[in-house]
This record gives structure tokens, C-alpha cells and sequence, in this order.
């Protein structure tokens, strides 16, 4: 889409809301928050973050996209929203779940805004890699652990070259999978074909991390499959392989509730 009313153009705020936890954002997502007369809003984002930060006059438009929903708004209607409003001369803020850049379709939107002629702003969030193994006391790196860390997306229906199966499998570093935990079995399948050696590697399975809900479930490659087999992980997940995942039991500390209302880990968020 392409127009060329800019005269009463704003900026466009592009900002990371986070993984969870409301506190986990910047002084200055508060800021512009407050300055907002739209905001275009992902699922992931923590209402509690718009209702304390963002005026009571604001418009949300929720434009969430989900794994495997067919049904869910498509990146061009998403580009339009935002063309349309900031053209309308609205202070729009794209508020993402996350960081604003890991994995996320902010390139289509940097390229809509910009063909438009609309100046934006990028503020950057914590990316849930960072927050979740940050609550489930798994440092991503670890001097005798691991000295590295890989980012990944995985969907069992995209062509994935063996040759990067096989350099997963010679890596020391950490591997940090979203939007796997739908797919997990045919993940731990890929991974032992190429990592046979390496069977017995900690796995982590961290849903909705940094919220009061999240729970860690841990496993090995050569376990995974089966242990996870009849199990459904709730909406976020994550999904970490390696060493690292050894320093859970030890430094675990966010206290969390299991669907009984029973605190399942020991050490209480202080």
C-alpha cells in the first residue's frame, strides 16, 4: 500500500513490550506509551502494560498472529493499520511482544512506513530467550558450559538442510528454539539423528516465562520424546538445548503457581 498524504504524519513507534512480567520494559516504552492514541498490539503483550502506561482514551487494535491459526490477521493488513493511522495523523505506537526484532515481521513494516514516507522510532524490548531463561535460572552462556548461544525458529514443514542439522550437532553452544514446543517431538527426532553423542543433553521446555504461570519442565534429548508425548505446552513456549540447562535445579528462584494454586518451585522471588 502506498499513499503520499504525509502532511499531518507523526512518528510511528515500533516497540518490544517483553516476555511477561509488566516490569520488564523501558523507562522509555513508558513514555511513549503515555503519549499514544493508537496502539496496534500483539497477543503476546501483557494487557497490564497498556492499561497502567497507556491513557484511558487510547485505541488497541489486537492484530495477533499465531503458529499454525490460518485464521490469524495477515502482515500486509497489519502494514495497512499502521500506514493508515499514521496518515490519519494518529501518535501510533506497533507494540510487539518480545524484543521488537527476534523473529518478528518488523522488516515488512519498516519497508511499508518508509515507502509511505513515515519517520519512525524503534524501541527495543527483552526478547524471551533472555527473560525466560533469566526466571528459570539457566544463564544462556556459562564459563565450562557454554561460551555461545544460537537463536532458532523451528516448523517441522520447513525445508531444513541436513547441513544445518549437522553443524547444530558439532556446536558447544547453547540452542534456543521458538516456536518449537507444537512440534517438539519431531524437534528431539532432528536433533538425535545429527547429535547421536550428545542423547543425553538437557532440555528445557519454559512456558509463559516471567508471568505467574511459568513452568520449566526438563528433560534429555534421549528422554524427550517420550516424556513430552502426551503433553500440551501453553501459549508462549520455549524451548532450550544444552548445558546450560544442567544450572536450573540449582539457581532456580521465581516462585510460581501450578494450576492448584501449589508453589512447584522452592525458592521465592524475593
Amino acid at each position: 500500500m502506498l499513499l503520499t498524504n504525509t502532511s499531518n504524519v507523526r512518528k510511528v513507534i515500533i516497540a518490544g513490550a517483553g516476555p511477561g512480567d509488566p516490569e520488564l520494559i523501558t523507562v522509555k516504552l513508558q513514555h511513549r506509551l503515555a503519549e499514544s492514541e493508537v496502539i496496534i498490539c500483539d497477543r503476546l503483550v501483557n494487557p497490564q502494560i497498556i492499561n497502567k502506561y497507556a491513557p484511558a482514551s487510547v485505541t488497541v487494535i489486537q492484530v495477533g498472529k499465531q503458529g499454525y491459526n490460518d485464521a490469524s490477521i495477515s502482515q500486509d493488513a497489519i502494514n495497512e493499520l499502521l500506514v493508515k493511522h499514521a496518515l490519519l495523523g494518529h501518535q501510533v505506537m506497533r507494540l510487539k511482544g518480545g524484543d521488537v526484532a527476534f523473529f518478528s515481521n518488523v522488516l515488512d513494516e519498516l519497508f511499508s512506513l518508509t515507502a509511505n514516507d513515515i519517520p519512525f522510532e524503534i524501541i527495543p524490548g527483552i526478547t524471551a530467550a533472555a527473560g525466560a531463561s533469566a526466571y528459570a535460572g539457566i544463564p544462556l552462556t556459562a564459563r565450562g558450559f557454554s561460551q555461545g548461544v544460537q537463536w532458532i525458529t523451528f516448523n517441522p514443514s520447513a525445508n531444513f538442510h541436513p547441513e544445518k542439522w549437522r553443524f547444530l550437532a558439532t556446536t558447544s553452544d547453547t540452542l534456543v528454539f521458538y516456536m518449537a514446543s507444537k512440534a517438539l517431538g519431531s524437534l528431539a527426532e532432528l536433533l538425535l539423528r545429527y547429535m547421536s553423542n550428545k542423547k543425553d543433553v538437557p532440555v528445557a521446555v519454559i512456558e509463559q516465562a516471567t508471568t505467574p504461570y511459568q513452568k520449566v519442565s526438563i528433560a534429555t534429548l534421549r528422554t524427550c520424546e517420550e516424556k513430552f508425548a502426551n503433553q500440551s505446552f501453553a501459549s508462549p513456549s520455549l524451548v532450550i538445548v544444552g548445558e546450560v540447562v544442567r544450572l536450573h535445579e540449582q539457581f532456580k528462584w521465581f516462585e510460581v503457581l501450578d494450576s492448584s494454586g501449589s508453589v512447584f518451585n522452592t525458592l521465592v522471588k524475593q
